[in-house]
């Protein structure tokens, strides 16, 4: 008879949650429902270390959506600071406008109105209605996705895009009990953060070691398609920080030549500005300058 992966992954995962789980703001009883959608904002490509003290201060400046619907969207990509992908800062402050315009402040509780809102995917839209409104829903992120490819498929990776399979693996996994299912899903995203990591995986701390395929088969590496590996330093990317930085910065409008100082490839720094003005990072004013938005 094949094993059942709901009855030896769920119970101890959930118990290893209930001793391990970090103390996380966004993860409180008495969080918001705002806090966990800036959270998962936030946390997008970025550690959890980094967003702790951005996300503190982001709750006290703005503690409901209509707070910062009510301010400029450049006060938000300045409040960003150095999280990085300051689109999301742009986002947020969309998707907050909505839910002021839309549903009287409070942010939504169903995954299809979560997922309406600007900048909102699939994944954030799952994550906030289990995690601020304990709804039952699959939620897959890539710590979650690892997991569950390395306990029940027995590969080091999942694919690069979610699949059905890995949809409807999710859902058998998933609890019926609606907070439980919350609890679950919350659980396995931190043992993907914490043990079952994508280097260096602890795997003599896990607590389905062993009943996971991937140690049964003898932990095989992982032997599909290139992983990417972002590059960081004289890219364009890294190019742009250091344009936003100058713009963050300032009180008010900025030169072009303060923007010259700040990147010294003249043909990569025209590329960057403008791409930060096609993405409605960067505004230029009337008097030839530029400012945030």
């Amino acid at each position: 008879m094949t094993p059942d992966p709901a009855a030896s992954l769920v119970e101890p995962i959930l118990r290893w949650y209930d001793e391990h789980a970090r103390d996380l703001p966004w993860r409180r009883p008495e969080a918001s429902a705002w806090s966990v959608l800036v959270s998962e904002f936030m946390l997008q490509q970025t550690p959890v270390v980094r967003v702790l003290p951005v996300h503190k201060a982001w709750l006290q400046r703005w503690p409901t959506p209509a707070d910062l619907a009510a301010e400029a969207p450049g006060e938000a990509v300045r409040a960003w600071g150095r999280l990085g992908y300051p689109r999301r800062a742009l986002r947020l402050h969309a998707a907050a406008t909505a839910i002021s315009e839309q549903h009287d402040g409070q942010v939504p509780a169903s995954y299809d109105e979560l997922l309406a809102l600007p900048g909102v995917g699939d994944y954030t839209a799952a994550a906030v209605a289990a995690f601020a409104h304990g709804r039952r829903q699959v939620v897959l992120d890539t710590n979650v996705r690892r997991v569950l490819a390395r306990t029940v498929t027995g590969v080091e990776f999942p694919p690069r895009s979610v699949t059905r399979a890995e949809r409807d693996l999710g859902a058998a996994l998933l609890p019926a009990d609606p907070p439980t299912a919350a609890t679950w899903s919350v659980a396995v995203m931190e043992l993907g953060a914490l043990v079952c990591t994508a280097d260096r995986p602890r795997c003599e701390a896990c607590p389905v070691r062993a009943a996971c395929a991937w140690q049964q088969a003898g932990a095989p590496p992982y032997d599909g398609p290139p992983r990417p590996v972002q590059a960081w330093a004289g890219t364009d990317r890294q190019c742009r920080g250091r344009l936003m930085a100058v713009l963050r910065d300032a009180p008010g409008e900025v030169t072009q030549a303060q923007l010259d100082a700040a990147w010294d490839v003249p043909a990569q720094r025209e590329r960057a500005l403008s791409s930060l003005l096609a993405d409605g990072l960067v505004v230029r004013t009337p008097s030839g300058r530029y400012a945030l938005p």
